[in-house]
C-alpha cells in the first residue's frame, strides 16, 4: 500500500498557476446527497456545490473537468487502469498530498493557506464521487452574454493621449479579476479594467491597438489602448473555462477575427475582432493519437497566429493533435489536422516564425510543427513536465539559434537547436538550475538582450520560489540571482521585457488579502533593480504583456 501511495503522490502533480480553471461550475447535482457505499463518502447539496467550485477553480486545468487526467493523472473513483481508484486511496491519504504537495511541482495547498482544512476535506471526498455532468454552452448562450460597451463608431480614430501606448504593459491582477494598464515609460498606472476571473493571458491585436484578455471563466474582454483611460469596449463569454485567445494577423485580415479556445466545453469559438460578436463554434472532441480512444473532453490549449498565412495553430490537449485552422473563409473552415503527441499545453514560435514548438508535458516531450509545410517536423524528448510558456529564443556562438524551455518537474532548462544542420531539433545544451526540484514556469529573453531570465514559482523551496535566475545567452552560465526583497511576500513569477528590450518586469505574486505584492523592474544591462511598483490595487499580479512585444511575438 505504501508503494501504491508513493506512486500516486509522484503522479499527482498539478500546477497552481496553470491548473486553475476559473469561473463557476454550472453543472448541478441531481440528488440531495451523493453516496459511495465503500467508505461511506457523502456530500450534502451545499457541500457538493462548494466542492465542485473548488475543484473547478483549482484542479480541473490539469486533471480535467471529467477527471480523466492530462498534465496530471486521472482522479476517477474507480480508476482508469493506469492510475489508482481514488475511492480505494481514501479521504485521509488524498488529504495528505493536497495539504503537503509533492517535490514534482504540486504546491502545498494546505501549508500555504491556499485551501483550508474544510476545503481540502471537501475536495478529497469530491474526487471519490461520480463525476458531475458538464452542461452545454452554445452560440445562443454566447449571444446572450455578448455586450458592446462602446460601439466601433464611437471609439477614437487616433490615440486620445500622447503616451507611448506601444510600450504599455497589461498586468494581470489574477484574483481580483482585473487587468492593470501601466505606462512602460513613466511607470504610471493608466487604468485598471474589470475582466474575467483569473485572466490567463493577454494578446494584442494585429495593429497593437487592442488587448484581448481571456479569463479562466471563459470571459473575453476587448481593451482599447487608444482611449485616454483604456477600458473594456466589448465583452463576451466563450465557455465556462478557457486558456487561450489570439487574433487574425495575416495581411488583409488584421483585426478581423479572434479565436478563443475552450476547456469546458471543449471547443473553439470565432468572434468578430472589433465587436466580439460570436460567429462560429467548432467542437474539438476526437480520437487520441496514441490509443485511438475517442475523447469528448479534448480541450484547446495554446493557440498562436501565423503572420505568413491566414492560419491559427490550435493545440488539442487530450487528443495530441495540432489543428491548422484557415480563417480565410469561416463559413467553410479548412482545418488541417496533424497527429503529434499527448498532452499538448503551451509553446511558441522559433526565431524564424516558421516552426511552432509546443510542450506535450505529460509525456516529457516537445513537439515541433512546420507551419509553412503544414506537417509534423519533430518530437523531442526533454525533461520532466516541460512548461515553456511561449519559450525563449536565444543565440550563442557555439550552438547558434536555440529555443529554450524549462520544466515544472525538474530543475533543468532544455536548449533546443533550431538552425539547419546536425543539431537541429536536438537538446544541444541542458542547464541545471540552482537548488533541488523543479518548479520553473517561465523563461524569457529578447533579441536585443544577452540574457535569459528564469523563474521557479512552483518550487516547494520558499527561497527558490522567491528567486529569479539570469543566464548569459553566449556562455549559458548563471550570471546573477535575484531574490525578492523581504518586504514583499509571495512567489516571483513571469518576466516581460519592455519595447526597447532593456528592462525586465517581474511579478512578486502575494496572497489576495495581503498588500505585499510588487512589480520589480530590472535594468537588463546592469542587472540592477531600478524601480518598484506597489499599491493596494496591486492584487495577485501574475502575467505581464508588453503591447509591442505581444503584437510581434517577441520572446
Amino acid at each position: 500500500m505504501v508503494k501504491f501511495l508513493n506512486l500516486f503522490a509522484s503522479a499527482l502533480i498539478f500546477s497552481f498557476f496553470f491548473s486553475c480553471s476559473g469561473g463557476e461550475n454550472n453543472a448541478s447535482s441531481d440528488a440531495k446527497k451523493v453516496n459511495i457505499a465503500k467508505g461511506a463518502i457523502s456530500l450534502s447539496d451545499a457541500e457538493m456545490e462548494e466542492a465542485k467550485d473548488i475543484y473547478f477553480n483549482t484542479c480541473a486545468g490539469c486533471h480535467g473537468t471529467t477527471r480523466k487526467g492530462a498534465t496530471g493523472p486521472s482522479l476517477l473513483p474507480d480508476g482508469d487502469g493506469k492510475w489508482p481508484a481514488t475511492k480505494d486511496l481514501g479521504t485521509e491519504a488524498i488529504k495528505v498530498f493536497i495539504n503537503n504537495g509533492t517535490p514534482g511541482g504540486m504546491p502545498d495547498w494546505g501549508k500555504q493557506g491556499l485551501l483550508n482544512e474544510h476545503q481540502i476535506d471537501l475536495v478529497a471526498k469530491f474526487v471519490q464521487l461520480p463525476v458531475p455532468a458538464i452542461p452545454d454552452y452554445n452560440l445562443e448562450d454566447m449571444k446572450k452574454a455578448w455586450k458592446i460597451n462602446i460601439p466601433v463608431a464611437d471609439r477614437p480614430t487616433k490615440p486620445d493621449h500622447d503616451r507611448n501606448w506601444q510600450n504599455y504593459f497589461g498586468v494581470i491582477l489574477r484574483d481580483a479579476g482585473q487587468v492593470a494598464i501601466i505606462d512602460g515609460d513613466t511607470k504610471e498606472t493608466v487604468s485598471i479594467v474589470e475582466t474575467g476571473f483569473a485572466v490567463h493571458i493577454l494578446r494584442s491585436s494585429a495593429t497593437g491597438r487592442y488587448f484581448y484578455s481571456i479569463g479562466r471563466d471563459g470571459k473575453v474582454t476587448l481593451i482599447d489602448l487608444w482611449m485616454e483611460k483604456p477600458t473594456v469596449v466589448a465583452e463576451a463569454k466563450a465557455s465556462f473555462d478557457a486558456r487561450s485567445v489570439d487574433v487574425s494577423k495575416y495581411k488583409g485580415y488584421e483585426d478581423k477575427y479572434i479565436i478563443v479556445g475552450g476547456y469546458t466545453p471543449a471547443h473553439f469559438v470565432i468572434f468578430d475582432a472589433l465587436t466580439l460578436e460570436p460567429l462560429k463554434i467548432v467542437r474539438t472532441g476526437g480520437y487520441d493519437v496514441n490509443n485511438g480512444e475517442y475523447l469528448d473532453e479534448a480541450r484547446v490549449a495554446a493557440i498562436v497566429a501565423s503572420h505568413k498565412d491566414p492560419l491559427w495553430v490550435v493545440n488539442i490537449k487530450e487528443t495530441g493533435q495540432v489543428w491548422l485552422v484557415d480563417y480565410s473563409n469561416i463559413e467553410s473552415l479548412k482545418i488541417t489536422t496533424i497527429d503529434a503527441e499527448q498532452f499538448l499545453h503551451d509553446g511558441g514560435w522559433d526565431h524564424t516564425g516558421r516552426y511552432f514548438l509546443v510542450a506535450a508535458n505529460a509525456k516529457n516531450r516537445m513537439v515541433v510543427i512546420d507551419v509553412d509545410e503544414q506537417k509534423l517536423e519533430s518530437i523531442i524528448d526533454v525533461g520532466t513536465k516541460p512548461h515553456p510558456g511561449r519559450g525563449a529564443n536565444i543565440k550563442s556562438k557555439t550552438y547558434g539559434h536555440m529555443w529554450v524551455t524549462g520544466h515544472i518537474g525538474e530543475g533543468t532548462l532544455a536548449c533546443i537547436g533550431t538552425d539547419p544542420g546536425p543539431n537541429r531539433w536536438k537538446v544541444v545544451k541542458s542547464i541545471t538550475l540552482p537548488g533541488s526540484g523543479g518548479g520553473n514556469l517561465f523563461v524569457k529573453s529578447h533579441p536585443k538582450s544577452k540574457h535569459l531570465w528564469v523563474d521557479r514559482a512552483l518550487s516547494n523551496d520558499i527561497k527558490l520560489q522567491r528567486s529569479v535566475f539570469v543566464y548569459d545567452t553566449e556562455t549559458l552560465e548563471l550570471v546573477k540571482t535575484f531574490e525578492a526583497p523581504d518586504k514583499y511576500t509571495g512567489r516571483v513569477v513571469h518576466m516581460e521585457y519592455n519595447k526597447a528590450g532593456d528592462e525586465v518586469w517581474v511579478s512578486v505574486w502575494g496572497k489576495k488579502d495581503e498588500t505585499t505584492s510588487a512589480l520589480l523592474i530590472y535594468d537588463d544591462k546592469t542587472l540592477e533593480l531600478k524601480h518598484e511598483i506597489t499599491g493596494d490595487w496591486l492584487v495577485t499580479p501574475t502575467g505581464k504583456f508588453n503591447a509591442y512585444n505581444t503584437m510581434h511575438d517577441i520572446y
